[in-house]
């Protein structure tokens, strides 16, 4: 067996090994077709007593597991992202709001069997304007519940560190002068 090079620098990690037994157990995603999906969505914010609440959704994961999140969807159409906003938090929580400011966007990518996925979300702070929560709207049938817990408890139930960091973004902003 040759010898190992030894004039590596310190602190630089060697290139991944290619054995033929990975290549066989992991498809090479980078040959599949990319596409690109744009979703808006938005954290509703209602202070009751004193206390500021958000409106959640609960849907199931792909392994089949209920994950709170908040409420976003794809475009349709012509709609601008803050039309898809709002349509989207009334169609999964049977809510109405209006948008206050944009809070943050993220974006992520995913593979699928026959596609790479390039997504981008945008989330907005909205107000609550009118409605009872409920899921009973949604067309998708994707929320599977819906529910008002307190903002500073979202931190703990969303499932999405991205998501959390955007409670985080907008509990700055309402308490920023507190």
């Amino acid at each position: 067996m040759p010898a190992r090079p030894t004039d590596r620098r310190s602190g630089i990690p060697h290139p991944p090994r290619r054995h033929a037994s990975t290549k066989a157990a992991h498809p090479q995603s980078s040959h599949l077709p990319i596409v690109g999906e744009t979703s808006a969505g938005g954290l509703v914010v209602d202070v009751v007593h004193g206390v500021p609440h958000a409106a959640i959704i609960a849907r199931r994961n792909r392994a089949g597991r209920i994950e709170w999140c908040l409420p976003k969807g794809h475009l349709e159409g012509e709609e601008t992202v803050e039309e898809a906003a709002l349509r989207e938090v009334s169609e999964e929580t049977g809510i109405q709001g209006r948008i206050i400011r944009h809070l943050a966007t993220i974006d992520y990518w995913f593979s699928g069997p026959d596609r790479r996925v390039h997504k981008v979300v945008h989330h907005f702070l909205m107000g609550y304007v009118s409605g009872d929560i409920t899921v009973e709207g949604d067309p998708d049938h994707e929320a599977e519940a819906a529910a008002w817990s307190p903002l500073r408890d979202l931190v703990h139930q969303l499932a999405y560190p991205n998501e959390r960091r955007i409670v985080g973004i907008a509990l700055d902003l309402l308490y920023r002068d507190s």
